[in-house]
């Protein structure tokens, strides 16, 4: 049986990924705190007293944005404290959910991607808000054997992270993910609906160890199997609790 490898959340958009020994998922929504902050890169229009989806050029983001891939990031949901370290070492630390915290943290980007800015950075939220790249609140799935199949067209290892999924499953064939999109699934006490493939973008170039731009996953995807998908979206159709370990499959 298919079996939930690892599971991941994002909570500031660009940043590094969190793993989780298990979460509890809610009906309609994102895993929590997935994608609940961005770094605004320049006035994009956004108002959090009545927020919606915007494209992700509007923040700092791994497409555009590789050196991101250098800091190491990790979020206090019950501080609301965001620390950031370079090299090893802490370099910044402060709380997103305060006036002064949010400064702190604008202030180290204002000079960490200084020749990448279109204006002042800004952290930004809204209550329920998920700074996906999907419109839809979904959650993201990568197979693992899809991935390795890829690294033999790429002729290099490919890693996980550089797909910047919420759940990696193992024990799956190669690319049969997709055949999921449209049906229902069960994975612990969650109920899913399969919603739709992941077109992948340059984003998935940067090496997430490295913060180079060392492979070109959107073309190799295109040369190997003639469209630029890996991994899909779900929507959480039944809540509860979802751990590493559970099986998934067909409800």
């Amino acid at each position: 049986m298919p079996t939930i490898e690892a599971i991941y959340r994002y909570p500031v958009k660009g940043l590094s990924a969190e793993p989780l020994p298990a979460v509890r998922l809610t009906p309609g929504e994102t895993l929590p705190f997935d994608r609940a902050y961005a770094i605004e890169n320049g006035p994009s229009g956004f108002d959090p007293s009545a927020p919606k989806h915007f494209r992700k050029i509007a923040f700092l983001m791994l497409m555009r944005n590789e050196r991101l891939a250098a800091l190491d990031t990790r979020f206090d949901d019950q501080t609301g404290i965001l620390t950031i370290r370079r090299a090893g070492d802490v370099a910044v630390e402060a709380c997103l959910d305060t006036v002064a915290g949010r400064a702190t943290i604008e202030a180290f980007f204002e000079d960490f991607a200084a020749d990448e800015l279109r204006g002042p950075p800004k952290v930004l939220k809204a209550p329920g808000h998920s700074f996906s790249d999907a419109a839809e609140r979904v959650v993201s799935l990568i197979n693992l054997a899809s991935l390795r199949e890829l690294a033999e067209h790429a002729g290099a290892a490919v890693h996980p992270l550089r797909f910047r999924g919420n759940l990696y499953v193992k024990g799956l064939p190669a690319w049969s993910e997709f055949e999921w999109v449209g049906k229902r699934l069960r994975a612990g006490s969650v109920t899913f609906d399969g919603f739709a493939r992941i077109d992948r973008c340059a984003a998935t170039n940067v090496n997430p160890e490295t913060a180079r731009r060392d492979m070109t996953i959107p073309r190799t995807l295109l040369d190997a199997y003639g469209h630029p998908d890996c991994g899909i979206y779900l929507k959480v159709r039944d809540g509860g609790e979802l751990k590493v370990g559970d099986t998934v499959a067909p409800a």
